[in-house]
């Protein structure tokens, strides 16, 4: 059963969560090829998290299933002896919709609600088999590298809305799930809404509320881009923007690099089949997840830099070499 809101104020963990790790749609899929993955950058990102939370070099296969191109499944199960063991720090994934789901759920109309309409009700499915489609295979890819990653889709799990606002979300499922040795893997979502139906639950309110009850020494966004930029990062004089203050008011500005006329001047842009916010959502859950005292860094996907951060290595002073986004909290 699906715990309120006010209940999962009393989930806890018998060890802290190291991290949350935001996978971006944009970073694990080709976004303008209808639900096409990025394999290549799936797989970067998945190798990095095994060398970054868990403590084991010999990689061992948890992906039994049948592969496209071969006769059967592969597993020696005399390879495991020991292996989930291990040492693995406690995360847990989200990821984003990318060239899954937004269409259907665009299309339809998902998320300005309305259940009763033939064509919301039919996009509702339809978005639900495109993002669970994506949730597989992002659980399929992290479990061949030894990640004992479980799929725990919003909708089966008992989210749900109220005003398009987080209403009931069973967060005693997800801390069991990692108090058990796995790794949760979450997803944007078509969920019930009490006021209008139904709508999107977004990745990055997700993680906004798993930060506040589960409270995670870090968070990282990885995205397709090297982080937040004071205007869409495809314009030539786009400038990347090194760190952001968030005051305990919820009030942010930006600190490093110094320019005129910067404070909150953050252009977005937002795709045409984006029903989630695109970068205006990201920026604004970041900083109430900063306004908790948790630091949030938003990096390029696959990257040196992500791998930097992922490892933990950028937290206190970050490094004038790395390229990403830090938004922390500031006291004043």
């Amino acid at each position: 059963m699906a715990a309120s809101v006010n209940e999962t104020n009393d989930v806890t963990l018998a060890k802290p969560i190291r991290c949350i790790v935001k996978l971006g749609g944009a970073a694990i899929t080709c976004k303008n090829e209808l639900e096409k993955i990025n394999e290549e950058n799936l797989e970067i990102v998945s190798s990095q998290l095994r060398q970054t939370m868990i403590s084991s070099d010999n990689v061992v296969s948890l992906d039994w299933s049948k592969r496209p191109g071969t006769s059967d499944i592969s597993c020696n199960v005399d390879s495991f002896g020991d292996q989930l063991s291990f040492d693995a720090n406690k995360f847990i994934v989200v990821h984003g919709a990318g060239s899954f789901g937004h269409f259907q759920a665009s299309k339809s109309g998902v998320h300005k609600g309305g259940m009763d309409q033939p064509l919301v009700k039919a996009g509702f499915v339809a978005t639900r088999i495109s993002v669970t489609t994506l949730n597989l295979e992002i659980v399929r890819a992290l479990a061949r590298e030894g990640i004992p990653s479980i799929g725990m889709s919003p909708f089966s799990c008992g989210w749900s809305t109220s005003g398009r606002n987080i209403a009931s979300a069973d967060l005693p499922a997800v801390a069991k799930a990692i108090e058990s040795g796995f790794i949760p893997v979450l997803h944007g979502d078509a969920v019930f809404d009490d006021i209008q139906g139904c709508t999107i639950l977004s990745g990055d309110v997700i993680i906004r509320h798993l930060a506040e009850h589960l409270k995670p020494e870090y968070v990282v966004f990885l995205t397709d881009v090297f982080g937040v930029y004071d205007r869409p990062p495809t314009k030539p004089d786009a400038v990347l923007l090194k760190e952001i203050a968030v005051s305990e008011d919820g009030s942010w500005s930006v600190i490093k690099p110094t320019l005129q006329d910067m404070n909150k001047q953050v252009e977005t842009t937002v795709a045409a089949h984006d029903t989630t916010g695109g970068m205006e959502t990201k920026i604004s859950e970041a900083a109430m997840i900063a306004k908790l005292g948790i630091d949030v860094y938003i990096v390029k996907a696959a990257t040196s830099h992500s791998l930097w951060v992922l490892s933990g290595e950028v937290r206190g002073n970050v490094p004038d070499d790395w390229l990403g986004t830090v938004i922390r909290r500031v006291s004043r």
